[in-house]
This record gives C-alpha cells, sequence and structure tokens, in this order.
C-alpha cells in the first residue's frame, strides 16, 4: 500500500520526492557557474606557475652572470702582474722569477677564495676519488698505496672538487 502525500503543517500537499524542472535548472545553471569559476581560478594559477617559471630563470641567470662577473674580478689583479712582469721581461731574471712567485702565490690565494684550496697530497693515502695515479713505485719503508709525488696538484675538495690530483703512488714489494 502506498501512502497518500501527507499535507505539511501550513496546510498544503508536499510534493513527492523529486525537485520539478525548475529546481533541476536552477542547480544546473548554479554548477555551471562553479565550473566556470573553478576554470578561471585553474588558468589563473597556471599563468602564475608560468610567470614563477620565468622569474625564476631570470634570476638564476642574473645570479649566474653576477657570480661569473666577481669570479673573473678576482682574477684582474693576477693579469695585471702578469702584464707587468712582461714589460720587465729583459730586466735582471732573478726579479723576474722573484715577481712570478708572487703571481703565482696570487692565483692561488685567488682559488683559495674562491672556495677552491690547492691540495698538498704528498705523504696521504691513496683515495680514488682525490686522486688519479699516474704511475706506481716500488719504494721500502712506506706503506703500500701511499701518494710518493704529486705530478699535477688538486685543487677543492670533497663535493668541491675542481679536478683530483695526478699522483705516482707507492707498491709494496
Amino acid at each position: 500500500m502506498s501512502e497518500a502525500p501527507r499535507d505539511d503543517e501550513a496546510g498544503t500537499a508536499r510534493p513527492d520526492a523529486e525537485p520539478d524542472t525548475a529546481e533541476l535548472q536552477e542547480r544546473v545553471t548554479e554548477l555551471q557557474d562553479q565550473v566556470t569559476e573553478l576554470q578561471d581560478r585553474w588558468r589563473r594559477a597556471l599563468a602564475d606557475l608560468d610567470n614563477l617559471r620565468k622569474r625564476v630563470s631570470r634570476d638564476a641567470a642574473r645570479v649566474r652572470e653576477e657570480e661569473r662577473a666577481r669570479a673573473a674580478a678576482e682574477w684582474l689583479p693576477v693579469l695585471d702582474n702578469l702584464e707587468r712582469a712582461l714589460e720587465h721581461a729583459g730586466t735582471d731574471p732573478s726579479s723576474i722569477a722573484e715577481g712570478l712567485r708572487a703571481i703565482h702565490e696570487q692565483a692561488l690565494d685567488v682559488l683559495a677564495r674562491l672556495g677552491y684550496p690547492r691540495r698538498d697530497d704528498t705523504g696521504t693515502k691513496f683515495d680514488p676519488a682525490r686522486h688519479e695515479a699516474v704511475g706506481v713505485l716500488s719504494q721500502e719503508d712506506t706503506p703500500d698505496g701511499t701518494v710518493l709525488h704529486v705530478v699535477q696538484p688538486a685543487y677543492g675538495d670533497g663535493e668541491r672538487q675542481l679536478r683530483p690530483a695526478l699522483v705516482v703512488v707507492s707498491k709494496a714489494e
């Protein structure tokens, strides 16, 4: 048995469970408005993301260029001193050698200030992450795998290593 629609307190008949067409159309319109708003917000978010990418790219390029200029400026005094040494190339050889030693020290100081100090690996244990063996020598009274001679020094350390040292290593007999 089905029940007839009941009257509510105001005395009007309560509609069945299904809403009328006007209510459905109103709900569809609300949902369409909501979709339109969400699409607009989505497009704005994409545009903001694109602008952020462009800004980060510009900032990174600017920082790279500033860092390159800073590193190049560090080398200018070394270049100036080399030019002065070349101007005096015809004078006393001992004073030229002394000037070149000073320029060499100045260049080492520039690398150290840039975060890549020169390493002296003579006498240390061979480490393939820090050294590249270019020769092996048998040597008494020296532990196996000891760096005997540095052919080309390393600059920097750990994650900030410009290049490994080229070394001659001891080998037990």
